[in-house]
């Protein structure tokens, strides 16, 4: 069931247009993540939600109720919409106690104060902080306090949360710990979450489904992290997913050539009359090896990373990266310097119309 539900929605400031005809649903009880490049409207999108900005067209519903529509000159306002929001600066008052950060909320809404106590205390102990109620934000580390604006969006029980790069100005350790307390409240307590970031990763972990926007607003392929990450909608999804090889392929009679060079593909053919094609690939897709059947190449560079050797290969003047764990390059004889001669070939290809790549994301 739709818990959330934005249908044509635009927004614009002067000439600036953010989206134009959005559409998009969420549902009740996933955690959905909004995911794309800075600047691309994902939290103007969440600010439209929350009530925080409103609209220039088109409608938003929340549990089936309109909450915006500027047509029909309604506006509900952020408080009444039942949600929770945590933003990227925690916004947390510096001379409150966590008790008095948390609790803001009810004391607001007029809730006795017996039963503030206990929804507090509850919410403080649900994110791991019982114990720190009577400390003040500056005595508290950064995911510290992030818990504490956590609590502080879940103390009203709201029927969705509004997560707004909520993990960004955190350490590396705190952010792969924060992305899976999130992910397990939002399991425990069954609510939805509506996640706005521009970090792959955390939104492949945390999310059942997410939506790929691009730099003009909008969006482009919706749907689980396997889908999005494996069966990308075009060049532009694919890149965005993380680190995109590309090998130009073009047709030359009933021949496929690689490259500038003339060697045909040791695969299947792509389906359709383009004359260009652009082969797309992960690192982890490439097979190298010394010798055997597929394409020659050069390594142009050798960089041991460590656990992991990571090589860039050039094929007829198309270059590439591959990686392979370092103890499994030593046992195979596949440590290769600057210079040599190599064989790649490929576990999986997504095919491209040429055309496309013109607007790839730039990383």
């Amino acid at each position: 069931m739709e818990i959330i539900r934005v249908e044509g929605i635009a927004k614009s400031y002067g000439k600036h247009q953010v989206h134009n005809d959005l559409t998009l649903s969420i549902k009740q009880g996933e955690c959905f993540t909004l995911l794309g490049p800075s600047g691309c409207g994902k939290t103007v999108l969440l600010r439209l939600i929350a009530g925080f900005e409103t609209p220039d067209a088109g409608k938003i519903f929340i549990d089936n109720t309109v909450v915006s529509d500027p047509a029909g000159g309604i506006t509900i306002s952020p408080d009444r919409r039942g949600l929770g929001v945590v933003f990227q600066d925690y916004a947390v008052w510096p001379h409150m106690t966590v008790f008095d950060n948390v609790g803001y909320p009810l004391k607001i809404a007029k809730v006795p104060k017996n039963e503030l106590k206990d929804r507090v205390m509850a919410s403080i102990e649900m994110v791991g902080m019982s114990g720190l109620e009577r400390r003040l934000p500056s005595e508290l580390s950064g995911g510290q306090q992030q818990r504490v604006a956590l609590a502080r969006a879940l103390v009203a029980n709201p029927s969705v949360m509004l997560l707004d790069e909520p993990l960004t100005n955190l350490d590396a350790n705190l952010r792969e710990e924060m992305r899976f307390e999130i992910k397990e409240l939002q399991r425990k307590l069954n609510i939805t979450v509506l996640y706005v970031t521009h970090d792959q990763e955390i939104a492949l972990a945390i999310s059942d489904r997410l939506a790929i926007m691009d730099e003009e607003g909008r969006i482009r392929q919706t749907g689980n992290p396997w889908e999005i990450f494996e069966r990308p909608a075009d060049s532009f999804v694919f890149s965005f997913m993380g680190i995109a090889n590309f090998i130009p392929v073009r047709r030359n009679g009933e021949a496929y050539l690689v490259g500038d060079g003339e060697q045909p593909i040791p695969w299947e053919a792509p389906k359709g009359d383009a004359l260009n094609w652009v082969a797309g690939f992960r690192p982890s897709d490439v097979q190298i090896a010394r010798q055997g059947t597929g394409l020659s190449g050069l390594v142009k560079r050798a960089n041991f990373l460590g656990a992991m050797m990571d090589y860039l290969i050039e094929v007829d003047g198309a270059q590439l990266r591959t990686s392979l764990e370092t103890h499994e390059a030593i046992a195979r004889g596949l440590m290769f310097k600057e210079g040599e001669d190599c064989v790649i070939s490929f576990r999986d290809l997504l095919w491209f119309n040429a055309d496309s790549l013109k607007e790839v994301v730039k990383q």
